[in-house]
């Protein structure tokens, strides 16, 4: 089924004369209330949960490896769930319905937790001044009433991510050239937006909840998320919608049970004989699943060519791009690992920089918010993008003959290594500020945190530029190149791959966090807590 026949614009819906004839694209027009729905959602999204982990600490009373690992859970099951609200958009409600439900989600999640902090009976009672103060943790109710909201945030996280860019470019005709220059237009604001709100949410939002009011802190992002989902309703009547078509996870779950059910069958030596809806171009690999393509006697096909029985019988372009996916599964993993290692640091960070010296200058007062500090990896990758597209990759266009100057993996891997880089240049710091905490005078101590080292959590950018390069690499090659190697119907599903492998990463991260907690609770307790991430986080949880 083409295009044309499976998209109306909102005005149409109700006009069943109208439901097969050309949709009326509105493109541009339509972006300012979609740009505006994105900004404004990923300033309040983001604006809470890079905060997440002081929030929990602070005002929840939460021990670190707790916080750590509810904030990796919670991540986790946001971008695992991108599965569900995929399957859910493609099968039976469309982008939009998917789109509009989870806006309102966040929006209420946003609402309950910003609660938490505004209302003194939904979290625990605020600490003594004192060092030796002890700090009274969440009842049983206020946990509840937190986690209500981590769900319907993650109800919505789980319907925005999949469907928020393949609904903007919904909007644009993709049949002419105004309509793909303003799909490779919108993909240009998509990532604009993302990396300025961003920039906006680790520093003036992080400042606000960090050193004025938790409560008003996270009522700004409620509030954006309110603007969000007004920007969503108010363009509904010139939006384009695609129609619910029917997930392509199905066509993979009928290739392995057509697979299974034949696998006794010989591989046929005349393919293009006995293959159903043989293509001269098919793969060599990963024969087994040839099978569910065999037609037998049993096999009875419909007046329109298509199988009786699609559980028995599918066609070689199914089998195809089933075989797309699973080529990209060793890709998937290594994706996973890598974004171990960049959840691991990011979170060590948080907590380093809380014991670090955070002033802008000696002589003030005023300490920037910890979180703020992962804002250098983003100005790096803003500033890298541009150069690499403009001046590395035409230099290695006339070096190479290709069109990306290196081809994808070539790309990812050069991120993987910067990546260690990071990571070892992050070692370097330790053991500098590890000096520095065990030799030279500290800023004094703070209240159930301990001493404050009098290094420069300046000393921290090395290390979050070149994971800033490392993300200019690998991050946008592993989108790429899952975008380019899926089949044409299963992109969506490839981006919630992408956001699974995310998530699959959070859940490691959280259990060798607890392994280490286990395995080292009886190792004597460290000199000074910064000596070593298992010394810093028994120290904090004291």
């Amino acid at each position: 089924m083409d295009k044309t026949s499976r998209v109306i614009s909102k005005s149409q819906k109700d006009d069943t004369d109208t439901m097969d004839s050309e949709p009326n694209y509105r493109g541009i027009k339509a972006m300012p209330y979609i740009v505006g729905n994105e900004t404004f959602e990923k300033l309040g999204t983001i604006g809470t949960s890079s905060n997440f982990l002081v929030y929990l600490t602070s005002v929840f009373h939460m021990k670190t490896i707790t916080a750590t690992n509810l904030n990796n859970i919670f991540q986790g099951t946001c971008n695992f769930g991108t599965i569900i609200g995929a399957f859910l958009s493609d099968t039976y409600f469309g982008r939009y319905k998917t789109l509009g439900f989870a806006s309102i989600s966040s929006f209420t999640g946003m609402l309950l937790l910003t609660l938490t902090a505004a209302i003194s009976k939904l979290h625990p009672p605020s600490c003594g001044k004192e060092v030796t103060s002890i700090c009274q943790g969440p009842t049983t109710g206020q946990m509840a009433f937190l986690l209500s909201s981590f769900a319907l945030l993650v109800v919505g996280g789980s319907g925005i991510r999949p469907c928020n860019l393949a609904f903007g470019a919904d909007q644009f005709n993709p049949n002419t050239d105004s309509g793909r220059k303003g799909i490779n237009s919108f993909f240009n604001w998509y990532y604009f937006t993302y990396t300025f709100a961003v920039m906006v949410s680790l520093t003036i939002i992080v400042y606000v909840q960090s050193n004025i009011s938790w409560s008003i802190g996270l009522g700004i992002p409620t509030l954006l998320m309110f603007f969000s989902c007004v920007f969503f309703f108010i363009g509904t009547k010139i939006y384009v919608i695609v129609l619910p078509q029917g997930s392509p996870l199905l066509g993979v779950v009928q290739v392995f049970a057509a697979a299974i059910k034949k696998r006794g069958l010989k591989s046929p030596e005349q393919p293009w004989l006995s293959l159903f809806d043989y293509v001269p171009k098919k793969s060599t690999n990963l024969k087994f699943l040839d099978k569910a393509a065999i037609r037998t006697l049993e096999d009875d096909l419909k007046m329109d060519g298509s199988a009786v029985d699609p559980w028995r019988l599918c066609t070689i372009q199914q089998v195809e791009e089933v075989k797309c996916l699973l080529r990209l599964v060793p890709i998937w993993f290594a994706i996973l690992v890598y974004h171990v290692a960049f959840i691991q640091q990011n979170n060590y960070l948080v907590f380093q920089a809380l014991q670090s010296d955070r002033r802008l200058i000696k002589s003030s007062t005023f300490r920037i918010p910890a979180a703020t500090y992962i804002v250098f990896t983003m100005v790096t990758l803003t500033i890298w993008i541009p150069i690499y597209d403009r001046v590395i990759v035409p230099l290695l266009r006339k070096l190479t003959g290709k069109e990306g100057g290196i081809t994808v993996l070539q790309r990812m891997g050069i991120g993987i290594v910067l990546s260690s880089l990071s990571l070892f240049v992050s070692a370097l710091i330790e053991s500098k500020r590890r000096t520095w905490a065990l030799t030279r005078p500290t800023l004094g101590i703070e209240p159930r945190k301990g001493e404050i080292s009098s290094m420069s959590a300046f000393w921290f950018i090395p290390q979050l530029i070149v994971a800033g390069l490392s993300e200019g690499f690998f991050m946008i090659g592993q989108n790429e190149l899952f975008y380019k190697q899926s089949p044409e119907n299963m992109k969506s599903i490839a981006t919630s791959c992408l956001f699974c492998a995310s998530a699959a990463s959070s859940y490691l991260s959280s259990f060798m966090q607890t392994m280490v907690q286990r395995l080292t609770e009886d190792v004597p307790e460290i000199q000074n807590k910064l000596a070593t991430p298992v010394g810093f986080l028994k120290e904090m949880d004291r």
